[in-house]
């Protein structure tokens, strides 16, 4: 049965007229308390994961649990939907199993607090956090095993409770909890500063009803929702065809031996609505790179997507969620049943944002993106040290962004903007490694007239014996290009021993020792090209060239010769003149590199590993 909200003041909201000016300053003051949010954790978190690299997200909504401001959409209407119980005055909700919110959040790890805000007895608005943990438990430090079979062994699982009830707290819920995770400073540290970014919010919230009056904030709210729904139904009536169109990208592989997992949508415009259908997404894997999908989270997905390539100034917020009709055939990868295994879905999450820009640019290849760093590899070293003190790291790399309309992809980004790095000063502090080269892949952005943006080589030297884990994609599917581009270049991993012997590693393994002194080429793929490479600026490619982007060989990719570090003109001519003559007909407008059968059969000569087999169900 639904949550019942308990309120000592049902006097509803009433609508009242509001000029541009105040609901420009509260909609403007709805940001900065989201972004007061993020400073308030990283200020307070004390994991890696959240403090240096931001991997949290807040969200603030209206009273019937709509996200005004946030990232991935409310899921407050499912938890509402599904929570049995009650919402009262001084409660503060926390969870973290996908299953109970319909994927509300999509993998353990991911602690979520919730946190209803009340003024006078009538409830306001719902301030919310999640953030990724270090460790909750599991079968493997940073509970996140590629290899689980089942939800079961990826750690501790908390349905939706009351750590605050009615203003007290329960105390013995954090304890148990906590007696499950091998790292409990970082995620009790963690945990506290996700409740104390929700109380920010929470008190920004109130205050501007103080400024403005309820039903001023109220109307506010309601004006931004409507604003955004109108404006998505015009991008949607100029960007999204009556004909429906598919596309389909693959996840490379599960981790166990098997892949590519084909992930397939079809879009089209039905009634004034866009109805995204995964008929013909593969079914679960047995592995843990299932994505629990929740239907609200993929109409945000869109909408962003949207937003930002053809109007990056709206505000996004759930306003238009009527306009989206998300369909999930049950069992697929993307609609598991439970209990299957979720904590490698950052593959398949990543991977929708390709799956989107695919589908949007058949129709308009001016606005499309190549494929790109869609995905957050991974890396864990955890042991004990000489001083037998327990160390664990969880890190986030980054790669190539796609090449865009406007311009290259950025080199050695992240898929989520706002993450950022972790300082090699930090983890050469507080962990028993040395960061020997941190530097761009040159050449391994796609050709094209805009250029994907390189992937990255991270070299870690492992001062203490422990074991490693990683989660990476893109080593066996390469990242396609389009309008022209070419495919950027897949990821690799090599640990070169003590004795300078090589070994070529996978790019989803668990559980591998590493001894000290044992050095690992973590290296992050690049992003597809944009546009013909033979009309690129052959001047930048010498610029590129002189700062390590490119290299001579990889420059006659564009059909540029350089000598010397600068352009021989009538080499640069011939050559492309050449290059032009013997293209068979026009450019493909995605360009995805061999079939997958080729790629099976040229996988060990070309990466070293063998391919993986064809999943059977």
């Amino acid at each position: 049965m639904p949550a019942q909200i308990i309120q000592s003041n049902e006097t509803p909201f009433n609508t009242v007229a509001i000029d541009p000016v105040t609901l420009e300053v509260i909609e403007n003051a709805l940001r900065n308390a989201r972004i007061e949010m993020d400073a308030t954790l990283v200020r307070t978190a004390m994991s890696p994961g959240i403090r240096e690299q931001g991997d949290a997200f807040p969200l603030i909504a209206d009273s019937k649990g709509r996200m005004i401001v946030g990232q991935f959409g409310s899921y407050i209407g499912p938890f509402l939907d599904g929570f049995d119980g009650t919402v009262e005055e001084g409660d503060l909700i926390f969870l973290s199993d996908p299953y109970s919110v319909e994927g509300a959040i999509s993998h353990s790890i991911d602690w979520l607090v919730l946190m209803p805000v009340f003024k006078d007895g009538r409830l306001l608005a719902y301030t919310s956090m999640f953030g990724h943990m270090s460790d909750i438990g599991g079968k493997v430090p940073g509970s996140m095993p590629i290899d689980a079979t089942s939800i079961f062994q990826e750690g501790v699982r908390i349905p939706p409770i009351k750590i605050w009830k009615r203003g007290e707290y329960n105390e013995d819920l954090i304890k148990l909890v906590m007696h499950q995770t091998r790292t409990p400073d970082w995620c009790k540290a963690d945990l506290n500063a996700l409740i104390a970014a929700c109380r920010v919010a929470a008190r920004r919230v109130v205050e501007l009803c103080d400024r403005f009056g309820e039903d001023v904030y109220a109307s506010a709210t309601d004006l931004l929702l409507d604003r955004n729904h109108r404006a998505m139904q015009t991008l949607i009536e100029t960007s999204v065809s009556e004909e429906k169109v598919s596309f389909e990208d693959y996840i490379c592989d599960d981790g166990m031996g098997y892949g590519p997992y084909k992930i397939r949508c079809t879009m089209w415009r039905e009634n004034g609505r866009v109805i995204l259908d995964f008929e013909g997404t593969d079914p679960q894997s047995k592995a843990s790179i299932n994505f629990l999908l929740n239907e609200n989270m993929m109409k945000m997905f869109f909408g962003i997507y949207m937003i930002m390539v053809f109007d990056p100034q709206i505000l996004f917020n759930d306003g238009f969620y009527d306009l989206i009709d998300v369909r999930i055939p049950e069992g697929s990868l993307l609609k598991p049943k439970f209990p299957a295994a979720l904590s490698g879905r950052t593959h398949a999450l990543g991977r929708l944002f390709d799956i989107l820009g695919g589908l949007l640019g058949q129709k308009t290849p001016e606005f499309l993106n190549a494929a790109g760093f869609s995905s957050s590899p991974h890396l864990f070293y955890a042991g004990t040290d000489k001083n037998g003190k327990w160390f664990q790291l969880f890190q986030i790399g980054f790669g190539g962004i796609p090449g865009r309309p406007l311009g290259d992809g950025p080199d050695g980004h992240s898929l989520w903007p706002g993450f950022t790095n972790v300082p090699n000063e930090f983890l050469e502090r507080y962990f028993p490694l040395r960061i020997e080269r941190y530097e761009t892949v040159s050449d391994s952005g796609g050709p094209g007239l805009h250029r994907g943006g390189n992937g990255i080589n991270m070299v870690y030297r492992f001062l203490e014996p422990g074991v490693i884990a990683i989660h990476d994609d893109r080593w066996f599917v390469p990242p396609w290009g389009v309008n022209g581009g070419e495919p950027g270049a897949r990821a690799r991993k090599l640990l070169v021993k003590n004795d300078g012997t090589e070994i070529i590693l996978g790019n989803k393994l668990e559980d591998y020792e590493v001894e000290a002194g044992d050095q690992l080429h973590f290296v992050t793929w690049g992003g597809g090209g944009w546009g013909d490479p033979l009309e690129r600026d052959p001047e930048l490619l010498a610029v590129e060239l002189e700062k390590g982007l490119v290299t001579v060989q990889g420059a006659l990719r564009y059909g540029v010769v350089l000598t010397d570090g600068a352009v021989d003109s009538s080499a640069t001519d011939a050559l492309r003149a050449k290059m032009r003559a013997d293209r068979d007909g026009d450019l493909p407008t995605f360009n995805f590199g061999p079939d997958i059968e080729t790629l099976r059969a040229n996988c060990l000569a070309e990466t070293g590993l063998p391919a993986p087999k064809q999943p059977q169900w």
